[in-house]
C-alpha cells in the first residue's frame, strides 16, 4: 500500500511540473537582470575594429544548400552543395558543374585541380574535368566529414562524428589520426558538440584545426603533436562564444588565421598567437541563424565567405588595399 501511495505522489508531482512549464517563454528565465543575454548589444561591433569592406561576390542561386568552399589553381572557386560541385573563375563566372551521387559536406582542391569531396563518411575524388577517380574507404557509421584540406603530399579530413582529423596520402591510404585525447602528449582531445569542425594546412608545415567545443584554435604537426593552442570562451569580440566555436577557419600565407562563428555570426582575422588583428564582418552583416560560414583566402589576400543563408560567396578586401 505504501508503494502505491509513493507512486501516486510521484505522478502528482510530475503532473504539477508539466503544468507549470513555460512552453511559450513568456514568463522569462526567472533569473536576475545580470543573467540576461542581450544579443542585440552583442551584434554591434565598434566600426574602428572592422578592417574589411565587402566588394562583391558570387551568386549561388543554383544551389538549394551550399555547404563547402575551396580555392583551386588560377584563382578558381569551388562550391559544394546539394549533389554537385560548381566551379567559378576568379571573376565569378561559372566554369563547370560536376554531379555527385550523394550530398557533399566539404570540398578541397589540389594543385592540379583535382577535387577532394567529403560525403558524410568518406571522400570522393574527382579530376579537374569532372571524371570520378576514386572512392575512399568509409570512416564508419559515426563519421561526419565537415572539413578537408590538401597539402603537398597529404589530405586531411575533419571528422566531426569521430572527433578527430584523419590524414591520408594523395591516393587515399590512411597515414594517421590527429587530435584524439592523449594526456601523455598533452592533447586534451577535440570536442565537437555540433557538426562544425574545420582544418587548414599552413605554409609552416602545421595542420591547423578548430576545436569548437573548447573554443580553441589548435595547430598540430602532421604526426599529431599539438604545437599551438589558443582561444578564449567569451562573447567579447576577441573571444569565441556559445557552445562550439569557431566553426570554420582559413589561413593567410603569413600565418594569420581567419575564423568564423555561428550563433553570433562574425568573421575575424587573428594573429598566429590568437590576438585580434581585425574584424572582417560583424554579426549585423549576417542573418541571425546563419551557420556554416566556410572560408578561403585567395592569392590577393581577399577573404571569401560562403554565406548559405544569402546563397552567395561574399568577398571582403582589407580597407588599406582599396
Amino acid at each position: 500500500m505504501l508503494v502505491g501511495v509513493v507512486v501516486v505522489l510521484a505522478a502528482a508531482v510530475a503532473l504539477v511540473a508539466v503544468l507549470s512549464m513555460d512552453t511559450t517563454g513568456e514568463k522569462g528565465s526567472g533569473l536576475g537582470d545580470e543573467f540576461s543575454y542581450d544579443i542585440t548589444r552583442l551584434r554591434k561591433v565598434d566600426p574602428k575594429l572592422i578592417g574589411y569592406t565587402e566588394t562583391g561576390g558570387i551568386d549561388l542561386a543554383m544551389f538549394r544548400e551550399p555547404r563547402g568552399l575551396a580555392l583551386g589553381p588560377a584563382g578558381r572557386v569551388a562550391v559544394a552543395g546539394d549533389t554537385k560541385v560548381v566551379t567559378f573563375d576568379k571573376a565569378g563566372a561559372q566554369v563547370a558543374e560536376f554531379k555527385l551521387a550523394a550530398p557533399p559536406q566539404c570540398v578541397a582542391v589540389g594543385p592540379d585541380g583535382t577535387l577532394f569531396v567529403g560525403i558524410l563518411d568518406h571522400v570522393e575524388v574527382v579530376d579537374a574535368v569532372g571524371k570520378p577517380k576514386a572512392t575512399w574507404a568509409s570512416l564508419g557509421a559515426d563519421a561526419v566529414l565537415t572539413g578537408i584540406a590538401v597539402g603537398e603530399d597529404s589530405v586531411f579530413v575533419a571528422d566531426a562524428g569521430n572527433r578527430e582529423v584523419v590524414r591520408y596520402d594523395l591516393a587515399g591510404k590512411m597515414l594517421g589520426r590527429i587530435g584524439r585525447k592523449d594526456p601523455e602528449r598533452n592533447i586534451p582531445g577535440i570536442l565537437v558538440p555540433s557538426p562544425h569542425f574545420d582544418v587548414a594546412v599552413g605554409t609552416e608545415g602545421l595542420l591547423w584545426a578548430s576545436n569548437p567545443g573548447r573554443r580553441l584554435v589548435e595547430a598540430y604537426t602532421f604526426d599529431g603533436d599539438r604545437e599551438v593552442a589558443w582561444g578564449t570562451s567569451s562573447s567579447a569580440i576577441d573571444g569565441f562564444c556559445g557552445c562550439c566555436n569557431p566553426t570554420n577557419l582559413a589561413l593567410f600565407a603569413d600565418g594569420r588565421v581567419v575564423t568564423s562563428e555561428k550563433g553570433l555570426p562574425r568573421v575575424k582575422v587573428l594573429g598566429v598567437d590568437g590576438s585580434l588583428k581585425s574584424v572582417v564582418a560583424a554579426p549585423a552583416q549576417f542573418a541571425d541563424e546563419v551557420r556554416g560560414l566556410d572560408l578561403a583566402v585567395d592569392a590577393q589576400g581577399r577573404i571569401l565567405v560562403l554565406d548559405p543563408s544569402a546563397k552567395r560567396v561574399r568577398i571582403f578586401v582589407a580597407k588599406e588595399k582599396q
